[in-house]
């Protein structure tokens, strides 16, 4: 996959795809990302947001911030995934992207999580959970039970510290 994007990438060179040249430094971070290769993903997200930025696809843009959220929580930069991740948020809320909005609330809230603020963790997950009963989709009961969950940790003070 790597070799495909990377002629990809060179051919929206060649051509001025702007678009496609962003869209190929995306999924090549995908790709270094699924190797594990986390940093190398990341290099290509911060020059994917940034071809997007240039171009002005909001969308794209936030899906690059997303990926760079993502990247930082794996490797533990909790602080840095947040500050992404709000990135992304203030752009689908300015783009009217709910279903972007739901999933970043997501994750964001799982990265709450993981630093023991469960309150904000919970109310970002909320986000999510509204957003798919909203929709029917199949996951929102899987995904309150796990925010109810996160709730009884918080009500119960010898729970509070575990995560999950």
């Amino acid at each position: 996959a790597i070799e495909y994007f990377e002629q990809v990438l060179a051919i929206t060179r060649e051509i001025g795809d702007r678009r496609g040249e962003g869209n190929a430094l995306g999924n090549l971070g995908n790709a270094y990302a699924d190797l594990g290769e986390t940093q190398r993903a990341i290099e290509h997200y911060e020059e994917c947001r940034a071809v997007l930025r240039e171009i002005g696809d909001r969308r794209g843009e936030g899906n690059a911030l997303g990926n760079l959220g993502i990247a930082y929580a794996a490797l533990g930069e909790t602080r840095r995934a947040i500050e992404y991740f709000e990135q992304v948020l203030a752009i689908t809320r300015e783009i009217g992207d709910r279903l972007g909005e739901g999933i970043t609330s997501w994750n964001l809230g799982l990265v709450y999580e993981t630093l023991g603020e469960l309150a904000r963790a919970v109310e970002l997950m909320q986000v999510c959970v509204d957003f798919e009963r909203e929709l029917g989709h199949a996951d929102a009961e899987k995904h309150a039970a796990e925010v109810e969950a996160i709730r009884a940790r918080m009500a119960d003070p010898s729970q509070a510290g575990g995560l999950g």
